[in-house]
């Protein structure tokens, strides 16, 4: 037993020591590299970017009194479409007692010198019936009484705008109806009835009754970094997409590019817009947030590789065309190449390669000889 136990150590001593040289001769031998295998393609690349901003009208009115008052009655609502010059509110004056006075005054003033000129011009009348004063005297009379009537209508005309915001004679272009300026759609009533109003003037923007908008005629508004706004130009066509639609596309085209630079978070960014082809049978509300894919360059049949394949050396860009893919090792050729416009997963070459060259991809596997 004793016997039989000592050569199953040295057995196991001489496994141990075999395996180890085995272990050791299988580390130092050279390895062989293997590598997927990439065929150059013929194909379209497009190089875009995306952008975030908002859908809005391009013709938005703010529509404002031109005269102070109270809100009195409101005939239109949010969401209502109106023509131009349709009311939308009406105000009461609230006249100034300063202005006011100052307009009575002037009405008590012309009526007095009427009544004057009035008087003459009754006494020489029958002067002139009587053939006592001449004809152009009379004339004379009679226009001085014509401008004294005229006075007092304008003057009484004056007191009724006063108090009323509009005249006997012009009342239905009074200054107390608001109408709609444009074609479109109300999209906000910020007052009620009963509050007061601030016409707009030099000093004073004035109050909005409501805004009006053109839903029919809508653009793309948003920015572009500062390292992208040189490789688009007016006319390019963009998609753009709105996520509270169902991620629904539709085409744009880019009108305006800002020469103007802004800074947000450190990034400098130019806003752009673009007009929105937007189909009938969708309905878009004013500041929906949108995505446009815009592409900034794009090759047509051109030469494709994957980027992976391409080695950067300096200045230089180089690929390793398969010779020999049968035999192990794998046999490969470095080869120069100019390189075009790439997206981050695929290059365009413009020289150096064509259709059906088969080029060094990642490396596979590790071989031992």
């Amino acid at each position: 037993m004793k016997k039989f136990l000592k050569y199953f150590i040295f057995v196991i001593i001489a496994l141990c020591v075999i395996g180890t040289f085995v272990w050791l001769w299988q580390k130092s031998r050279p390895s062989i590299e293997m590598y997927e295998l990439v065929t150059v393609e013929i194909g379209d690349l497009e190089n875009m970017t995306v952008t975030t901003g908002k859908i809005s009208p391009r013709d938005e009115v703010a529509i404002k009194p031109q005269i102070n008052g109270i809100i009195a009655e409101l005939r239109k609502e949010a969401g209502d479409l109106v023509k131009a010059g349709d009311i939308i509110a009406t105000i009461k004056v609230i006249p100034e007692m300063a202005t006011l006075n100052s307009a009575e005054s002037r009405v008590k003033v012309a009526q007095i010198e009427l009544e004057r000129v009035e008087a003459e011009y009754n006494r020489r009348r029958l002067l002139y019936d009587q053939g006592l004063i001449s004809t152009e005297e009379m004339d004379q009379l009679t226009s001085t009484w014509l401008k004294a009537l005229e006075e007092l209508e304008n003057s009484q005309d004056n007191l009724d705008i006063v108090k009323e915001g509009a005249s006997k004679k012009i009342s239905s272009e009074s200054n107390t109806l608001i109408r709609s300026t444009i074609d479109g759609m109300i999209l906000d009533v910020p007052v009620k009835v009963g509050n007061s109003v601030i016409q707009a003037n030099t000093f004073n923007e004035g109050t909005t009754i409501a805004t009006v908008a053109n839903m029919g005629d809508m653009i793309f508004i948003g920015d572009i970094d500062e390292t992208e706004v040189g490789k688009i130009e007016v006319g390019i066509p963009i998609k753009v997409t709105v996520g509270a639609l169902n991620e629904i596309k539709f085409d744009a085209e880019l009108e305006y590019i800002s020469p103007l630079a802004k800074e947000e978070n450190g990034a400098i960014l130019f806003e752009f817009k673009a007009a929105a082809h937007i189909p009938d049978s969708v309905t878009i509300r004013a500041g929906y947030s949108a995505n446009a894919e815009i592409i900034l360059e794009s090759a047509r049949n051109a030469v494709l590789i994957p980027e992976s394949t391409i080695t950067f050396e300096n200045d230089s860009t180089f690929v390793y065309i398969a010779r020999d893919t049968v035999s192990v090792p794998q046999v490969f050729e470095r080869s120069p190449v100019t390189l075009g416009i790439t997206n981050g997963i695929k290059a365009v070459i413009t020289e150096g390669l064509q259709e059906g060259d088969v080029l060094r991809g990642n490396l596979i596997v590790e071989r031992k000889k």
